[in-house]
């Protein structure tokens, strides 16, 4: 079984789960959870659009798939549980975020939900993943799923800005209307590519700028420690 859609995404995205592709897909999902280990936990596969709600999201950042490690998937692209080592991508961000915001400080923890409680949604493509196998869940439906997700967001009226790093979020940008919305593109932040097109770009700035412009409230990157 896979959760309830969250309330404020059902009026956009409720009617996906009635369709034969969602309904393949939560059989997958639940064969997989009766026979191996899945992150996130199941409460938390749609943990991305619980903490940001269909009208507050001003930006998107895309990932890929949940962590495959232990205890460190929650939902959201890039972040990890409280009290969990920070990955190498994430430490990765922090390093661009101290040289692009000034005064930003390397917190002490790798949970980034302050961020999508101020309206950013961090959607991975794929929602859910094998323990210990990067991808394992990858053409089995999330990516349909979450391409209706991007295509809501992508026809609100007001101007959105979406962050595309690396050449599976960037493979999305077919269904953004770059004449309304921002997009903000880069190397992911993983360290084979992060020295190629990821630090020194200043995608954070970049955003708070776009937001600016559409008379929308910065993010404060800032993430408190634990």
């Amino acid at each position: 079984m896979l959760p309830p859609i969250p309330a404020s995404w059902r009026p956009k995205v409720g009617g996906e789960v009635e369709k034969p592709y969602f309904r393949r897909l939560a059989e997958f999902v639940e064969r997989e959870r009766r026979d191996y280990e899945v992150y996130p936990e199941e409460s938390d596969t749609f943990r991305a659009l619980e903490l940001t709600p269909f009208r507050k999201v001003n930006v998107v950042l895309l990932g890929q798939d949940p962590y495959p490690g232990p205890n460190q998937a929650h939902g959201l692209c890039f972040s990890v549980k409280p009290g969990v080592a920070v990955p190498a991508s994430l430490r990765n961000i922090f390093k661009e975020l101290k040289s692009d915001i000034p005064g930003f400080r390397v917190p002490n923890n790798g949970h980034l939900a302050a961020w999508a409680e101020q309206g950013l949604l961090m959607l991975n493509t794929v929602l859910t993943v094998r323990a210990g196998r990067i991808g394992s869940h990858r053409g089995r439906g999330w990516e349909t799923f979450t391409d209706a997700v991007i295509e809501r967001v992508n026809a609100k009226k007001d101007a959105v800005v979406f962050v595309l790093w690396g050449r599976d979020a960037q493979s999305k940008a077919a269904r953004i209307d770059e004449g309304r919305h921002a997009v903000i593109r880069g190397a992911h932040p993983s360290p084979l590519s992060a020295r190629h097109g990821f630090f020194g770009t200043r995608p954070f700035s970049a955003v708070n700028e776009a937001l600016r412009a559409a008379g929308k409230p910065e993010i404060d990157w800032q993430i408190p420690d634990i």
